[in-house]
């Protein structure tokens, strides 16, 4: 089993290294980093991952602005990452934090780190453990 962590250059933190930071602290699953620009680049490049690189599930992590074109922008990028998840039958965990979740750059990174850690936890549950999330279910 693979591990596809996609992140992008335009992220104010550098989120596919909290990641694969945590992916090497609970596991010793391989992965596949693919960085893009932005976040609307996401959908592909997890489609890549699961296809060209064999990934088994992606993590796909970006940061929105606080503008509406960049919600919007967010959005449609979501909308691409559940075409990709159906076109391909694989999850791909989505990890959004909008620059204006926090008040400053402590509190954003702060987010931002919790985020994808609990979300990385979450990907390797859903491969390797779905007994877990069950038990988490309603909570």
């Amino acid at each position: 089993m693979k591990v596809g962590i996609v992140d992008t250059t335009f992220a104010r933190v550098n989120m596919g290294k909290i990641a694969i930071d945590e992916l090497r602290r609970i596991c010793s699953l391989p992965y596949e980093r693919y960085t893009v620009p932005g976040i609307k680049d996401l959908p592909v490049a997890a489609k890549k991952l699961i296809e060209e690189k064999g990934c088994d599930i992606v993590i796909a992590m970006g940061m929105p602005g606080s503008k509406p074109i960049d919600k919007q922008c967010a959005h449609e990028a979501s909308l691409g990452l559940i075409m990709a998840q159906l076109m391909t039958n694989t999850h791909i965990i989505e990890v959004f934090v909008h620059e204006d979740e926090a008040k400053d750059e402590k509190e954003l990174l702060i987010v931002t780190e919790n985020r994808v850690r609990e979300h990385v936890r979450n990907a390797v549950d859903l491969l390797l453990n779905q007994r877990r999330l069950q038990k988490l279910a309603g909570t």
